[in-house]
């Protein structure tokens, strides 16, 4: 299956390329201590970057998904501190807000994300609930014309940084998927509190964010009913965007292995003259290529959503493969690759973060088990699905 580029495409992800190899790579480590990478962010707004996702009306560019996938995944060649930040920019917050929220919020906060202001922090994980959204506890009572948020959210990204918080809530203590709704936060709230703060593996910070008493207009609970559902659809994008990064990652770190294996001697020659050192290379890129693969037709299928069955697939293994494939190129590097001033120990750190955001490995082979079960009769086999499918 052939992707043909278009010359806008290709004028994108030329220029996010350049800055990214020219200013990303060699200031990586800056942003190891979880110092955010506002720099890099700054120089992304102005390549439009950060309004992949906002409508044009607000001055976005309003991006298909496989665009904004293919962004993502050079900006992770180089950094994935700065990656994960511009996934806060394109992915559910920025969604649910041009979606659902009312014209005042919209011409307020999506201006801003496009020039780099406004940064945004969806709250979803709670302490004693992930991937089991059906159980959050964090509730929205409805007070005639206010509402009133009260519960913890954990592991947020960007939560110091952040203008307003996408907050997913039970409302009225609904119970079950069905009672799921989303309100929108701004920062300073009264009430509002970022507490605990745990510095990652990969760099960043996350964060705890208490809402104790939390009162805001009516307007502000933009989902007040069967949120999960639309949760979901918006993470079948997310699902896309997350092995966009992985993908990134693998790729950068590959690429630095196969300059290494070249320039590097041992016994005196290149250690890439060694069988061992060129199967692993080999190896690294047919991973590479398969996820690419994947990643790329989950992406362009995306009408506006990816079909998660695919969605899911390609991030089961563009996440997977990142760890593979990153694992080889610190062990192609020696003791180099374990420190923190190669890219590829950076690479190996970040792309562990894959499989736990936006639905974990185990979670989404449990959907895919579960669709292929539903679907029952194969047909005329696996081909004729692929060919349904498109």
């Amino acid at each position: 299956m052939k992707i043909a580029f278009s010359s806008e495409q290709r004028q994108m992800i030329g220029a996010v390329r350049e800055v990214v190899q020219a200013n990303f790579i060699r200031r990586g480590t800056r942003w190891m201590d979880g110092t955010f990478p506002w720099e890099n962010m700054a120089e992304l707004a102005d390549l439009g970057v950060l309004g992949m996702a906002v409508p044009e009306e607000y001055g976005g560019l309003g991006l298909p998904v496989l665009d904004t996938a293919l962004v993502l995944e050079e900006i992770g060649k180089g950094c994935y501190v700065t990656a994960m930040a511009v996934l806060g920019e394109v992915g559910v917050q920025v969604r649910v807000i041009s979606t659902y929220a009312p014209q005042s919020i919209k011409d307020r906060i999506l201006p801003g994300v496009v020039t780099g202001k406004n940064i945004l922090a969806v709250c979803m994980t709670e302490p004693h609930a992930g991937t089991d959204v059906p159980n959050y506890r964090t509730n929205t009572k409805i007070m005639n014309d206010r509402v009133v948020v009260n519960g913890v959210k954990t592991l947020i990204s960007r939560a110091p940084e952040a203008a307003m918080f996408v907050v997913f809530t039970r409302v009225n203590d609904q119970p079950g998927r069905e009672g799921i709704g989303c309100v929108l936060v701004d920062a300073g709230t009264p009430g509002l509190e970022v507490t605990g703060n745990y510095h990652t593996m990969g760099g960043e910070y996350l964060h705890e964010v208490r809402f104790e008493n939390v009162e805001l207009p009516r307007e502000n609970l933009v989902i007040d009913r069967d949120g999960m559902k639309m949760l979901l659809n918006a993470f079948n994008t997310q699902r896309c965007l997350n092995p966009a990064i992985s993908l990134g990652m693998a790729e950068g770190a590959f690429d630095e292995s196969l300059k290494y294996a070249q320039d590097r001697t041992a016994f005196g020659r290149a250690i890439g003259d060694f069988q061992g050192m060129r199967w692993k290379l080999a190896d690294m890129y047919k991973d590479i290529e398969a996820g690419r693969g994947l990643l790329y037709r989950a992406a362009a299928g995306a009408n506006p959503f990816p079909d998660p069955f695919l969605a899911a697939t390609a991030k089961i293994f563009c996440n997977e493969m990142a760890l593979r494939v990153t694992s080889e190129a610190v062990q192609i590097h020696g003791g180099y690759g374990f420190t923190d001033e190669y890219l590829v120990s950076r690479h190996y750190r970040g792309a562990r973060y894959g499989t736990l955001g936006g639905g974990t490995s185990e979670t989404l082979r449990d959907l895919i088990g579960k669709r292929l079960m539903k679907d029952g009769d194969m047909g005329d086999g696996i081909l004729s699905r692929v060919l349904d499918m498109g």
